[in-house]
């Protein structure tokens, strides 16, 4: 048990290419921006990415962190004073499929490391592996990112159900991310929230919207956060408002984070 002041966040995705790595850099960037200590975890074990985005070559990664005598201090990779990363490795199948031995080690190192930190943030594979599914099952609040298309709120709704269902977790926060609008985002979010509600029995959380922004794709390009890239575009102002929203709900929840491992679910009310 920890004296804890750290929020985890499992950012997730029930398929590819809805943007969810890219909300998980610019969203802990935005939280640095606002004074806020993150450290950004590469959880995608098979696909990393992260380094990409950032245009690094890190000397090591989560593989090494697997290594008796390496600590999670050792991996960590600084992106601004107070926002900290740990990449992950691709092409490496055993990662994909921990075995509980192999989380264990994980977990404890990264728990030690975590704690001087606000936001602990998961950046997880998309999907419903069983590492994706650990990840998310532990973490104190689950991110989901979804995009308007018919796949991705299919593919989301069953990565929920499959948490809801065989993994008793309920508390979900959607991003609908490239919306073009308010009124296709919202529509988004109902459409998905009245599958939850009517099958699962779970009310799920609008935390809100990110606009299909072109700045957003030239960033990629430039391998530069579009928070650093180009502040004051639409993408960036609607990330500065998730990020506020997190801030308030981990101050809100702060007596309920206390005392409680980072990697530990609340229980249900």
């Amino acid at each position: 048990m920890n004296n804890n002041n750290t929020l985890s966040l499992a950012i997730m995705s029930g398929k590819g290419g809805v943007g969810k790595t890219n909300i998980a850099l610019n969203l802990g960037y935005a939280l640095h921006q606002a004074k806020m200590k993150a450290i950004l975890m590469d959880c995608d074990l098979g696909l990393a990415n992260l380094d990409v985005l950032l245009g690094i070559s890190p000397e090591r990664n989560l593989r090494d962190l697997l290594q008796t005598g390496v600590n999670a201090e050792d991996v960590v990779v600084a992106i601004e004073n107070g926002f900290d990363m740990l990449p992950a490795t691709s092409g490496i199948p055993e990662l994909v499929e921990m075995d509980e031995d192999m989380q264990d080690i994980l977990f404890k190192k990264l728990v030690l490391l975590a704690g001087s930190y606000d936001f602990l943030m998961l950046d997880l594979g998309a999907g419903i592996s069983h590492t994706v599914l650990s990840f998310a099952e532990l973490s104190q609040l689950r991110i989901v990112v979804v995009t308007p298309e018919p796949t991705s709120m299919t593919d989301s709704y069953a990565m929920i159900k499959v948490l809801v269902t065989q993994h008793q977790v309920k508390d979900f926060l959607i991003v609908v991310n490239q919306a073009t609008n308010a009124n296709e985002a919202n529509q988004t979010f109902e459409r998905l929230a009245a599958a939850c509600k009517n099958f699962l029995d779970i009310d799920l959380m609008n935390l809100g919207f990110v606009h299909q922004d072109q700045t957003l794709v030239e960033s990629v390009r430039r391998q530069t956060p579009l928070m650093k890239f180009a502040p004051d575009a639409p993408a960036s102002k609607d990330i500065r408002g998730l990020a506020k929203k997190i801030m308030r709900y981990r101050e809100d929840n702060l007596e309920r984070i206390a005392g409680r491992p980072i990697l530990k679910n609340f229980p249900s009310e």
